[in-house]
C-alpha cells in the first residue's frame, strides 16, 4: 500500500515528480525548501515526503529556519551546494568575466561569442565599452575614451570587406554540399533542389563569417563588453561574492552587489554569509594573501618580460615513473586486497615491453573522442608555461579541470598580426590600434595598473602557466584541435600534443583523436552538421 493518502498524493503531486516512486524528482518551486528537505532528509529515518509533509508544507519559514539552524551552529557548509540559481550578467567586461570564470567548481558558464556575433553594436551612439569610474575621473580619461573608440573603429570598419575577402578566397564553389536526392556529397554548382542551395549558403554564411570574426577579435580591447550566464549552487555563488567584493577594481566589486541582491530572491538563505562578518574577513584574507605573494615577489623576482608567443613544456616526470604510476592504479582497482605499494613494487619488475602492450590495450579500447580515459591516467601532470594572445587565452580558460595560474594584462608582451589583415592592406590601422594602446596603458599603469588592463587589445599576448594531467590533456588537447577550432588555440593545442609526444611517446597514444591537419574554414564541416540536425528537427 502507498505511504500516502490520496489527498496527501494530491498535495505532493505539485511538489514531486511522482509520489509512489523510488526515484523521483523535487519540483517544488522554493530553492530553500528544496536545500532543506536535502539536508533534514539525511538527519531523520522519515521519507523525504513524509518530511516534507510533516514539517514544510504548513511552516512557511521551515526551509529557511532550518537551513540557518544547520549552516549556523553545525557549520555543515556542504548543505549550501543544495541550493541552485540561474543568473544572467549583461554589459560586464571582458575582465570581470575573466575573474568570474576563474571559479571552477559549483558553477558553469555560458558567455557571448566573439566568433557569431559581431562587437561593432552601438548604444545611444557610443560602442559598448567599460568606462571606469577612476579612469573618467581622472587626466585619463579622453585618452583612454579615444584610445577604445579607435580599437572599435578599426574592428567595425573591416568586418565587410573581411568578410568578403573570405568569400572571395574560399569561394563556395569549391565546397562540397549534401544533395537531399541521393544523400551523397556534391559541389555546390550541381545542387538542383531549391532547399538544397539554400541550406547550402546557410553554411557558407555562417562559417566564413565566423572565420571573418575569428580573423578581427584581436582588435577588441578588454574593456569590451559582454554577457554571461551563470549556473550554479550556493556555496559556489557565495565564494565567487567573496572573490569579487576583495577586488581592487570597481566593476567587479559592484558585480558583487548586484549579484547578491539578486541571488537573495531565488536563494538568500544560501549566500547569506557574502556579506556578513564571514564575508567580510575571508575578503580580508584573500587580500592578505594578494599583498603577502606580491611583497615577497618583488623582493625575490627580477621580472623579464616574454616578447612573443610560447608554449613550453617545463614539468613533467620521466615515463618510466609515469607509467609505473598510471599501471599500479590501473592494477589497483581490480586487485585483491592489497596496497598501492604492494602493487607498484610488483608493477617496477614488469618489463618495458609488457607495460607499452598493457597501456596499448587502454588505447584500443577508445573508440571516440567521448570515451575518456579511466582515472589511472590522472596520475601524471604536464606544466605548460604559455604566452599568446588574450583572446586565445579566453578559449582555453573555459577549461576548469586543472590548475591555471595567470598574470595582469598587459602589453609588455607584444602582439601578432593575422596574415589576412595584411593581404586585405590595413595592416597600418591595426599597428595603429595597437600602437595607441600600448602607449595609452603605459601611462595608465604608473597610477592604476589593474584598471589600465581594460584598454588592452584582445591581440596582445598574455603569460599564464596550466597544469594538468594526462587524462585532462586528452580531453584538452583532443577537444581544442577539432577542425571547427579557432586557428590560434588549435596551433596551441597541437604544439601540446607534440612536446607530451616527445617525453611521453608511448602514454601519448592514448590521445588517439589529436588533429594535426589545418583547415580553410574552420567552421564548415561543423556547420554542415548544425543544418543536418536543422533539417532532421523539421520532418
Amino acid at each position: 500500500m502507498s505511504e500516502f493518502s490520496i489527498k496527501e498524493k494530491k498535495i505532493l503531486s505539485k511538489h514531486f515528480s511522482n509520489t509512489d516512486g523510488d526515484v523521483f524528482a523535487i519540483i517544488t518551486p522554493k530553492q530553500v525548501d528544496r536545500g532543506a528537505l536535502m539536508s533534514r532528509y539525511s538527519r531523520t529515518n522519515k521519507s523525504m515526503r513524509r518530511i516534507f509533509l510533516d514539517e514544510f508544507l504548513k511552516n512557511k519559514t521551515r526551509g529557511e529556519e532550518f537551513y540557518n539552524r544547520v549552516l549556523l551552529e553545525y557549520g555543515d557548509d556542504s548543505v549550501a551546494e543544495l541550493g541552485e540559481a540561474q543568473i544572467a550578467i549583461e554589459g560586464l567586461s571582458n575582465i570581470a568575466v575573466k575573474k568570474i570564470e576563474d571559479r571552477r567548481i559549483g558553477l558553469s558558464y555560458l558567455e557571448k561569442s566573439s566568433r557569431y556575433v559581431a562587437w561593432n553594436k552601438k548604444e545611444k551612439g557610443k560602442y559598448r565599452f567599460y568606462r571606469d569610474s577612476e579612469i573618467m575621473k581622472s587626466r585619463f580619461a579622453d585618452m583612454y575614451e579615444e584610445t577604445c573608440n579607435f580599437s572599435f573603429d578599426v574592428y567595425s570598419k573591416n568586418i565587410e570587406p573581411m568578410i568578403n575577402y573570405v568569400r572571395e578566397k574560399y569561394s563556395i564553389e569549391k565546397y562540397s554540399f549534401k544533395d537531399s536526392t541521393d544523400g551523397k556529397e556534391k559541389l555546390f554548382s550541381k545542387l538542383k533542389n531549391d532547399g538544397d542551395v539554400k541550406s547550402a549558403n546557410m553554411i557558407y554564411k555562417g562559417s566564413t563569417k565566423a572565420k571573418a570574426l575569428d580573423i578581427l577579435r584581436g582588435l577588441l580591447p578588454a574593456s569590451t563588453l559582454t554577457n554571461v550566464g551563470i549556473t550554479g549552487n550556493g556555496r559556489a555563488f557565495e565564494y565567487l561574492l567573496t572573490v569579487l567584493g576583495s577586488s581592487q577594481l570597481k566593476e567587479e566589486r559592484d558585480l558583487a552587489s548586484k549579484i547578491k541582491k539578486e541571488l537573495d530572491t531565488t536563494i538568500k538563505s544560501f549566500v547569506r554569509r557574502a556579506d556578513d562578518k564571514y564575508g567580510k574577513a575571508f575578503q580580508n584574507y584573500l587580500n592578505d594573501i594578494k599583498n603577502k605573494s606580491k611583497s615577497i615577489t618583488l623582493k625575490e623576482i627580477k621580472s623579464k618580460p616574454i616578447i612573443g608567443e610560447m608554449t613550453n613544456l617545463v614539468d613533467y616526470e620521466l615515463e618510466k615513473i609515469a607509467m609505473d604510476k598510471i599501471i599500479t592504479s590501473i592494477f589497483y582497482e581490480q586487485s585483491p586486497s592489497t596496497s598501492y605499494q604492494n602493487i607498484l613494487q610488483q608493477v617496477k619488475k614488469i618489463s618495458k615491453e609488457k607495460k607499452i602492450k598493457i597501456i596499448n590495450e587502454f588505447v584500443k579500447l577508445r573508440t571516440n573522442r567521448r570515451h575518456r580515459p579511466s582515472r589511472a591516467f590522472e596520475n601524471i601532470y604536464y606544466t605548460f608555461d604559455l604566452c599568446n594572445n588574450f583572446g586565445m587565452f579566453r578559449d582555453l580558460h573555459r577549461h576548469r579541470a586543472l590548475t591555471l595560474e595567470r598574470q595582469l594584462l598587459t602589453t609588455d608582451h607584444g602582439y601578432n598580426i593575422p596574415n589576412e589583415i595584411k593581404i586585405l592592406g590595413f595592416e597600418k590601422d591595426f599597428k595603429d590600434s595597437m600602437n595607441k594602446t600600448k602607449e595609452t596603458f603605459e601611462k595608465i599603469r604608473r597610477k592604476y595598473p589593474e584598471q589600465g588592463q581594460y584598454v588592452v587589445n584582445f591581440a596582445y599576448n598574455y603569460p599564464y602557466f596550466m597544469k594538468f594531467n594526462l587524462r585532462e590533456a586528452c580531453h584538452l588537447i583532443e577537444l581544442r584541435t577539432v577542425p571547427q577550432g579557432h586557428a590560434d588555440y588549435r596551433k596551441v593545442a597541437q604544439q601540446m600534443f607534440k612536446q607530451i609526444s616527445k617525453v611521453h611517446p608511448n602514454l601519448s597514444k592514448i590521445m588517439k583523436f589529436v588533429d594535426l591537419k589545418e583547415y580553410d574554414l574552420e567552421r564548415f564541416e561543423s556547420e554542415k552538421r548544425i543544418e543536418a540536425k536543422r533539417k532532421k528537427l523539421k520532418k
